[in-house]
This record gives C-alpha cells, sequence and structure tokens, in this order.
C-alpha cells in the first residue's frame, strides 16, 4: 500500500492509497485512530452515495453507531444553507467529542464537512475519503471552507483530519471531464516545486484513457509528497503554502464570474495556471516555453483562454477580492523559472490587458 507522511506542527497523520480501501475504512480508522471512537457521521453527496456509501458503512461491521447524510452533488452545496442542514443531522445524532466526521466523496463534500467538523463543538475528528482526483489536492492540509457568493472559501478554518482514505479504484467511475479537473492539480505541483516530476507527468500522461491503476498511485504519491512538504513547512498559510494557489487567483474568479459549478475547478485552474506562466513571462521578461505547456493542455482537453462570455473588469475586480488580495491589490502567484514560484503584486492595469489579449477568438479555444 501506497503511502503519505503529512508532518505539520498541529498533527501528524497519513495518506493512504490504494484499490480497494473503501471495504477496510471501518477497521483501518480503528487502528489509526489513537482513541476510542463514540459514532460516526458519513457525509457523502448524491452521485458517490449510490456508489460507496453502504461499502463504507459495512466496513464498521455494526460495531458502532453509524449515520448518514446525502448532499446534493456540486459546488453549490459549499453553501451556508447545506452547512446549516449537515449541522442539524449532527445535533439531531447526538455527535459528541468522542464523534467521528466521515468525507465521503469529491473536494466539496471534503471542505464542507471538514469545516462542519471544525466548528461542531468548536472541533471534532474527521477523516478524508476521496472519491475524485481533484480531491487528492484538497484532502490534505487542513484547508475547509465554504462559499460565500462574493467569493469561494471565504468562509473556513484549518482542521486538519485524521487520515486519509484514497481508494483510487473508485477514480475509474469517473467522466473524464473529472480527470481533467484533478489532474490540473497534480501538473500545478509540478510546477511550483518539482520539475523532474512535471516532465514525468507530460512523458507518462499524453490522454485520460485506460491509465494503469500502479501509474495512478505512482502520480498521487508524487503529487501528495509535494503538498506534504509545503505544508509541514507552512501549515496556517503564512508563507511558501501560498504557492499552491498557482493559477487559482483567475481560477477562482472565472468560477466565481461563470457561476459556481459551470466550469469545473481543475478546468479553471488550467486557464489560470496558462494565464500566471504568460504573466511570468511579461513580468520577469523570461522564456517558460509557454506554448508547450499549452500545446499539451489542449492535447488533453482543456481550455486554455478565457471564455469572451466574461466580463473583464468584473474578473478583474473578483481577482482583488481574493483571499491573497491586501487593500485591493492583486497578488499572484508567478514563477520565476519553473519550480522556483514567489508570490508578486501586480498592477490591475497590466492584468486587465493581458485578460483581454487571452480572451477566446473565433475558432480558438
Amino acid at each position: 500500500m501506497n503511502h503519505v507522511l503529512i508532518e505539520v506542527k498541529s498533527k501528524t497523520y497519513k495518506v493512504y492509497i490504494d484499490g480497494g480501501l473503501r471495504s477496510k475504512i471501518g477497521e483501518m480508522m480503528e487502528s489509526v485512530l489513537t482513541s476510542p471512537i463514540s459514532s460516526v457521521l458519513i457525509i457523502t453527496d448524491s452521485s458517490v452515495a449510490p456508489l460507496y456509501l453502504d461499502d463504507i458503512v459495512g466496513s464498521f461491521h455494526e460495531k458502532l453507531p453509524i449515520y448518514t447524510t446525502v448532499i446534493k452533488s456540486g459546488e453549490a452545496s459549499k453553501s451556508f444553507e447545506v452547512y446549516e442542514q449537515v449541522m442539524t443531522k449532527a445535533l439531531e445524532s447526538r455527535l459528541d467529542r468522542k464523534s467521528v466526521i466521515v468525507a465521503l466523496g469529491g473536494g466539496v463534500v471534503g471542505d464542507l464537512a471538514g469545516f462542519v467538523a471544525s466548528t461542531y463543538m468548536r472541533g471534532i475528528r474527521f477523516v478524508q475519503v476521496p472519491t475524485t482526483l481533484l480531491a487528492h489536492d484538497s484532502s490534505v492540509g487542513g484547508k475547509v471552507a465554504i462559499n460565500h457568493p462574493l467569493g469561494k472559501n471565504m468562509v473556513g478554518s484549518f482542521h486538519q483530519p485524521e487520515a486519509v482514505f484514497y481508494d483510487t479504484e473508485a477514480l475509474y467511475s469517473l467522466p473524464e471531464q473529472e480527470w481533467r479537473s484533478g489532474f490540473a492539480e497534480v501538473i500545478k505541483h509540478g510546477f511550483i516545486r518539482n520539475n523532474s516530476f512535471l516532465n514525468w507527468l507530460q512523458a507518462e500522461v499524453t490522454s485520460f484513457e485506460e491509465l494503469p491503476l500502479e501509474l495512478v498511485n505512482q502520480m498521487l504519491e508524487k503529487s501528495l509528497a509535494v503538498k506534504a512538504d509545503i505544508v509541514a513547512e507552512d501549515e496556517l498559510e503564512s508563507g511558501v503554502r501560498a504557492y499552491l494557489n498557482f493559477g487559482h487567483t483567475l481560477g477562482h474568479a472565472i468560477e466565481a464570474e461563470s457561476g459556481y459549478g459551470v466550469v469545473t475547478h481543475g478546468e479553471a485552474v488550467a486557464i489560470g495556471m496558462i494565464f500566471a506562466l504568460k504573466l511570468s513571462e511579461k513580468i520577469f521578461e523570461i522564456d517558460l516555453d509557454v506554448k508547450k505547456y499549452e500545446a499539451w493542455f489542449k492535447r488533453l482537453g482543456y481550455k486554455t483562454r478565457i471564455s469572451n462570455k466574461l466580463n473583464v473588469s468584473r474578473l478583474v475586480t473578483k481577482m482583488q477580492n481574493d483571499k491573497k488580495a491586501e487593500s485591493g491589490t492583486i497578488r499572484m502567484v508567478l514563477l520565476r523559472e519553473i519550480e522556483e514560484a514567489l508570490l508578486v503584486e501586480v498592477p490591475p492595469n497590466i492584468i486587465e490587458q493581458l485578460l483581454v489579449e487571452q480572451m477566446e477568438v473565433e475558432n480558438n479555444g
């Protein structure tokens, strides 16, 4: 079984990576968690529940009170309304300080369930059971949140899981669009910290059809190792952890302006990464060979330009509302070279000019 050790000041835990883990979650939780469990609340969504909920419930062999709640699939469920619904379920189930919340699903479920766990009785334990490729990034590091209409992930906290159980067999039930969305975050780790990993990805992943399970396990282990190193250096995002937002400043703006769920997170981040590479070339007067990466992205099915249906001024305003912004400035993660990231304050007029240049034109996506 592949695994990655996550070491931060507040906690040390492991990410377990293997096919078929879903049928072992119950027994693994009992061995991994150091103190007794009084009850379990499994939070999942309407897409995942029919596929894997029974497997997870059955893995506990009726040893504990198990409660379940199913939210509607999609980014729109990271809302105050759904947060209140799930919190009500936790209260009705009489969860206590020895209870554990299980987040079964993608990034939306993980973020929401983690935020519920962080705020219920001022914080109880939770574990992540990601079922999407995208969630490999969000399930590690303890950032949990819900969205506000004025900004993505603007209401949240840091709350580390007790463990992450990654059943990679679950990925093979995903449509190609979800592989594409998740793979953008894998690529990101190569850009900001590991050029050899980035080169390995370009050589090994030329499409999302029939990727061998062992390659996927290896890819996740390498990707999560980058995340683990960065989170160990900076658990609370006061320094280098901000580099994990490479491509996200524009990506989040595209998501918010398009309407959450219209464009997948990873596809928006992919556009944001190409934009950040081109902006890096402009700001630092360097050549990052963006055309090579843009061609690779296109072969994998990504759009690399901004939809001409979006308003540039509104995108800039959304970018000024980003969590990294200070007093309305725009601070973006750029690259001085591949694997050398830094946070840079960029004048809005330069961003607006490049946004206009990067808009889709007819027959150019």
